[in-house]
């Protein structure tokens, strides 16, 4: 069906010959906004993320497919618009200059070159393709303001629109849109791009120069860019009545530099119901026309061809579909150029393409003698040169989804395996994220402490921050030795004391510090006491003696803290009978055997990497040597938040501390407090259930930014289901698996992962938990 429209005409502008690369380059002027003024038409692109549609269950498919459809109903009448899919392969050097660990030259490069070798690996085993999206909208305006008000409007209707598919949506700038071109001419040049607007106006250079390659030629079927570099333009000539939604999927995992465009021009509806109901009329007139020509021939029971007969229903459905079923109108036109290094290798990826094609009911084919308008069409500038539109409604159009899978790559961020779907490693920052806390979940031997130790070698070979590890089964202790840290064992006849009464000058963060330490130890008494033992005469007893001995130490914070000896001491200097009742309660952990926990501190609290060995602390001091180690690590976070450095903070069988009120409430106020102070805490059970069952725990599941689930008990799925609404199609990738594999949660992101770490390095030995492979010093 053909549109007379002035939006459906071709885009063509005044017929010219380059006389130079750049003049090939059709963009007439930049802003630095990003808007591009193109063939007479500004244009604007924005990026938008992936969703994980090829792992949803088919309720949840279909809702993204319906939201994804009510974008492209709401795009605008009088422009165009550019769905692109731009798949480039991986660069080397790039990859090593962002993800890669640097020499330092302490002793541990050899676990870093390890380390590195095993990401270029990962790297290099995916499908070696980094896959960028963008949405390019065009139109005619008499001027830019005219133009910058409509593209502010269009994108924030883009923001509450992919918003609804948990899909981030930005605006480029004339910088990243640059980029994009430059990437794609100059892809065999390993030089940074960068562009200074100011710059460029005052030496007199055109923009064009930075990103346009050295040659360009334009065969008969393909394009030589540069040096060694062919491509070809392909277009969608046609497809079958019935077309599945892994179409484009299919198409964009090729393992080549390509780049896809879905044109999009939606009709006015006025202007579709009239083609439609002109086109009812011309198949009536003719099915007319065939029935007078059989009775001219006494032929009076003669069926109308099924040509027509199949013309009138579909032209029918399709005008109940605009009338009924609030359809629109769109022309839609499908271009994919595709790179290679030499014209056998293209011809050869040329032949795979049209075959996936052919595998998914579409038929492409090469544009003859239009390359170079095609190639105009496929690139994000926002031009439409090829006059191959299909009439097509809104449902149609939106089987053509560029979703797929989230790929998750953060600069400067942790590798945790590969993405099981498109097997491109995971790399997340989790420092960028709203709330870095988190949890790693997992039966018995799903590996999580692995997991962690391999977060933990990341962390302390490609960062400077502070590492704190809570070990209550001792299997950390080989790592954190070889790293250079400090092992404090926390038991009632340990030589290692940690002085319970310390305070750090920020201990408040702005509020009073006597308060809340005052309030610590009113807990720790209460605990030691028994619950509902400390009344109100003993808490305030407590709060005027712990004022009393830190008098002198708050004066500066020198020399050495009070410890619980003095405050023992001080209640026994008190006249009222509860305060040696409390004295006496706490006397058992201030001279007597538990005594642990009051004496000053004599371990370096100021090592980068400590572990907190507390497998031994008895039943009798557990609790309170939770406590105290949870308001040491706390102590630590806010002098480094003080330093300005970061803390990361492993507490394995963190149901431990859900076990008991005391260190419960307490875990759970310094959880918030450490996302506050830009510490990242993360949990480790595989007691998921029994985590749950606490209203702390549970919310703290919940607000959890990052989570890390790998094979878990079918009471355990159940739960995080519920609360993580997971579908039944990603609860497959926890259900039974082999040890590092699972899914994993970044933000709004759930993507499955699988994580194989190379046996043969002295790293994994390290890392391992399994006896008949750890050959280091447990």
């Amino acid at each position: 069906m053909k549109n007379k429209s002035v939006n459906a005409r071709i885009e063509r502008s005044g017929f010219h010959i380059p006389r130079s690369v750049q003049q090939s380059i059709p963009i007439r002027r930049i802003y630095k906004d990003g808007i591009f003024e193109v063939g007479g038409k500004f244009s604007q692109t924005w990026k938008f993320t992936d969703i994980n549609y090829s792992v949803a269950g088919s309720e949840a498919q279909e809702e993204m497919f319906k939201a994804y459809c009510a974008i492209i109903g709401s795009l605008p009448n009088d422009a165009t618009t550019k769905i692109t899919i731009n798949n480039r392969c991986l660069n080397r050097q790039e990859f090593q200059r962002a993800m890669m660990m640097k020499a330092v030259g302490d002793g541990m490069d050899d676990y870093r070159g390890e380390y590195n070798r095993m990401l270029l690996e990962k790297a290099e085993s995916g499908n070696n393709i980094v896959q960028e999206k963008y949405i390019t909208v065009s139109l005619a305006r008499k001027n830019i303001e005219e133009a910058r008000t409509f593209f502010t409007r269009v994108g924030n209707d883009f923001i509450a629109g992919f918003g609804r598919l948990s899909s981030s949506i930005v605006e480029l700038d004339a910088d990243d849109r640059l980029r994009i071109l430059h990437d794609f001419f100059r892809m065999d040049k390993n030089a940074a791009f960068s562009l200074s607007l100011k710059q460029l106006m005052r030496h007199g250079h055109d923009f064009r120069d930075l990103i346009c390659p050295d040659s360009m030629r334009f065969r008969g079927s393909y394009i030589e860019i540069g040096e060694g570099k062919v491509a070809r333009v392909l277009f969608l000539k046609n497809y079958g009545s019935f077309i599945k939604d892994t179409a484009i999927k299919a198409l964009t995992e090729f393992p080549r530099n390509l780049m896809l465009s879905i044109d999009i021009l939606p009709v006015p509806t006025d202007q579709a119901m009239k083609d439609v109901q002109n086109k009812i009329l011309a198949v009536e007139t003719d099915i007319t026309r065939w029935q007078r020509r059989q009775n001219d021939n006494n032929n009076f029971s003669a069926q109308p061809p099924y040509d027509l007969t199949q013309m009138r229903e579909e032209t029918t459905e399709f005008l109940n579909d605009l009338t009924m079923r609030d359809q629109r109108m769109m022309h839609g036109l499908i271009t994919l150029v595709h790179i290679a290094d030499s014209l056998e290798q293209l011809d050869a990826d040329t032949d795979s393409i049209l075959s996936i094609g052919a595998g998914e009911k579409c038929e492409f084919a090469t544009l003859g003698w239009q390359q170079e308008d095609g190639l105009n069409t496929v690139l994000p500038y926002g031009l439409r040169r090829i006059d191959t539109l299909r009439t097509l409604t809104t449902e149609s159009t939106g089987i053509f989804l560029p979703f797929n899978t989230q790929e998750i790559r953060d600069t400067g961020g942790v590798y945790y395996g590969v993405n099981a779907i498109s097997r491109n490693p995971i790399i997340c920052n989790r420092k960028k994220l709203l709330n870095g806390n988190g949890f790693i979940l997992g039966v018995s031997g799903s590996g999580k402490s692995f997991a962690a130790k391999e977060e933990i070698v990341s962390v302390a070979l490609g960062t400077n921050d502070d590492i704190i590890v809570v070990d209550p089964e001792r299997e950390y202790a080989p790592l954190v030795r070889a790293l250079g840290g400090e092992i404090i064992h926390l038991s009632a006849g340990s030589q290692n004391h940690i002085n319970a009464m310390d305070m750090s000058r920020d201990y408040g963060d702005g509020e009073n510090p006597m308060f809340l330490k005052s309030e610590f130890i009113m807990s720790l008494c209460e605990q030691l006491i028994g619950a509902g033992k400390l009344g109100a005469k003993g808490k305030s007893i407590i709060d005027r003696c712990m004022a009393n001995v830190y008098r002198g130490y708050m004066v500066d914070y020198s020399g050495n803290p009070p410890t619980l000896k003095d405050l023992h001491a001080e209640l026994l200097s008190q006249n009222e009978p509860e305060a040696r009742d409390v004295a006496l309660a706490i006397e058992l952990f201030t001279s007597g055997s538990l005594n642990v926990f009051a004496h000053q501190t004599n371990v370096d609290m100021n090592r980068r990497i400590m572990l907190y060995d507390i497998l031994d602390l008895g039943k009798q001091l557990k609790t309170v040597g939770m406590l105290v180690m949870l308001d040491a690590i706390l102590n630590r976070v806010i002098e480094n938040r003080r330093r300005g450095k970061r803390t990361w903070i492993y507490i394995d069988e963190i149901y431990l501390f859900f076990a008991n009120e005391y260190s419960s409430n307490f875990l759970s106020e310094s959880w918030k407090r450490f996302r506050k102070y830009g510490a990242l805490a993360t949990g480790l059970t595989q007691n998921v259930e029994d985590c749950l069952r606490s209203p702390m725990a549970r919310t703290m599941l919940a607000n959890s930014e990052f989570l890390l689930m790998l094979s878990q008990a079918p009471t355990d799925r159940m739960e995080l289901a519920n609360l993580l609404h997971i579908s039944d199609n990603q609860m497959n990738h926890i259900t039974n698996v082999e040890s590092g594999r699972g899914l994993i949660k970044v933000g709004c992101n759930l993507v499955p992962f699988n994580n194989e770490f190379p046996r043969d390095t002295a790293l994994y030995r390290l890392m391992t938990t399994k006896p008949e492979e750890n050959h280091g010093d447990n």
